[in-house]
């Protein structure tokens, strides 16, 4: 039974699940995950999270993919991620003060071929007048979270290219990667999944409701 009440969802956050998107991709592979992104964007290191931005100079300030991983530990659970997801997400505002998110679309199970995904839609809460899409997923000792976020007024520019990369999400990681260090960044397993995205998140995003800055 479901813990969420049923929501009208805008057209356009669903739409994509329906259209491919005809752009080039490229392949991005590191420790733990691979996956297809478009063509014009790359992805690079911040501290332990990825940062993936389009190499466009308006493009990049629209939208941005950020993936981060930790050692699993006793609290991830899909249970745990789905009550941290089915409630509103506090943020904390350039200006100062907090807001809290928007659950656009609760958190769901989403499988890609045969990895257990948990899937949810906020807005305004990594970035004010953004949505962010999030995908956590365990394997073995290893704990993902995949995040989406584009500026409100450009979500239905970017959803169909997000959708292909969720669709090619791809769990790589070595059952003894935890004990390799030089696999690349992997937050401890005392710490909560997703700690580092805020943080990670451009500096030069959108920041106005209408996206003219």
């Amino acid at each position: 039974m479901s813990l969420f009440q049923p929501r009208l969802i805008p057209f356009f956050l669903i739409l994509p699940l329906f259209i491919y998107n005809t752009a080039q991709a490229r392949s991005f592979k590191n420790a733990y995950i691979s996956f297809e992104i478009q063509d014009n964007w790359k992805c690079k290191t911040e501290q332990s999270e990825w940062v993936c931005r389009s190499e466009d100079p308006q493009e990049s300030k629209e939208a941005v993919i950020i993936l981060t991983a930790k050692e699993a530990g006793i609290p991830d659970t899909f249970t745990a991620y789905n009550e941290h997801l089915g409630r509103p997400i506090t943020l904390n505002l350039k200006t100062g003060g907090t807001m809290m998110s928007t659950i656009t679309i609760p958190p769901r199970e989403y499988s890609v071929g045969e990895q257990k995904w948990l899937d949810a839609l906020h807005s305004n809460s990594e970035v004010q007048n953004y949505y962010t899409r999030y995908l956590a997923t365990i394997k073995d000792k290893i704990a993902i979270l995949v995040t989406f976020s584009a500026h409100s007024k450009f979500y239905s520019k970017h959803s169909a290219h997000f959708m292909k990369t969720v669709q090619s999400l791809k769990v790589i990681a070595a059952k003894d990667l935890t004990s390799r260090p030089e696999s690349g960044p992997l937050r401890g397993s005392n710490e909560m999944l997703g700690a580092g995205v805020g943080q990670a998140m451009p500096a030069d995003l959108l920041s106005s409701e209408d996206g003219t800055d």
